[in-house]
């Protein structure tokens, strides 16, 4: 047997995977709290709260707090902050619109989730609805990377389906340079997945494989600014952004969303795709 390195498996067993489906349920519950929560007139730090206390009540942890320096539950993304935003007491008003974005661990598994809300102003209804059609192409855009996962041999068919419907469908763009990616006992880990098409195929979707799907879409351009507190990145031109992520085991019976309280029936049925609970 040789002693040189050995690379840990991207694929999980099917114990590894039965593991996931609790801190999964955690995510999808925060997530769940925080949409029944979010108005204007609230805050993304009692958002935060909110998120938190239904992570903990499922005997979970939020995992965002063991990134170094991070010490809230979520990032909440503001109109044109794409990622990484620290909660702040600013109210939501309306015609804001926000990216939620959660994850939980429970005995040392992660999931990673997130989900976009568009806030109505009566006052200004051409905003809304541009961020209302923004909100539903970037929720749409991951269910088809989702439906794609369910039939792909490779795992960057993914950001071929992304990329397609998006084009297809607006003349929004996909973000290039933020992604998806597997997780498991860390919360991010190989292998990365694309929102666009590349010159690689991937790793081989099989039984076992366990990735967070994450696209992130701008009404404008696709260039980032990392705002002063560097933890922050905004849209370059002030655009509006979305993003709406769920974590996917595919599993020997076929795929699962952890991150969804029916493993993602709903969002799949239009594609003709049931999901099976794992076993």
């Amino acid at each position: 047997m040789s002693r040189g390195l050995l690379r840990r498996s991207i694929y999980k067993s099917p114990a590894q995977l039965r593991l996931m489906q609790a801190p999964g349920d955690a995510g999808a519950a925060a997530l769940a709290a925080m949409a029944a929560s979010v108005r204007p007139g609230i805050t993304p730090l009692e958002l935060d709260a909110i998120a938190e206390q239904a992570i903990r009540q499922l005997g979970g942890a939020p995992n965002f707090m063991l990134e170094p320096g991070y010490r809230h539950t979520i990032c909440a993304n503001v109109n044109e902050n794409v990622v990484h935003s620290i909660p702040s007491a600013r109210p939501l008003e309306p015609g804001d619109i926000v990216s939620l974005d959660v994850g939980a661990v429970i005995q040392g598994w992660h999931s990673d989730t997130a989900i976009t809300v568009a806030l109505p102003d009566p006052a200004r209804p051409e905003l809304t609805a541009a961020n209302e059609k923004l909100n539903l192409v970037t929720e749409q855009a991951m269910w088809h990377g989702i439906a794609r996962l369910a039939k792909a041999k490779h795992l960057n068919e993914v950001g071929e389906a992304v990329s397609a419907y998006v084009n297809a469908e607006s003349d929004f763009n996909v973000l290039e340079d933020y992604i998806g990616h597997g997780i498991g006992r860390r919360m991010h880990e190989d292998p990365p997945v694309f929102n666009v098409p590349t010159h690689r195929k991937g790793p081989e979707v099989k039984p076992g494989l366990v990735v967070a799907i994450e696209p992130i879409i701008s009404a404008g351009t696709i260039d980032t600014v990392i705002e002063d507190d560097d933890w922050t990145v905004s849209i370059a031109d002030g655009s509006m952004s979305a993003q709406w992520e769920h974590t996917v085991a595919v599993h020997s019976g076929g795929i699962w969303v952890l991150t969804a309280p029916d493993g993602g029936a709903a969002g799949l049925a239009p594609f003709g795709i049931v999901p099976t609970p794992i076993a």
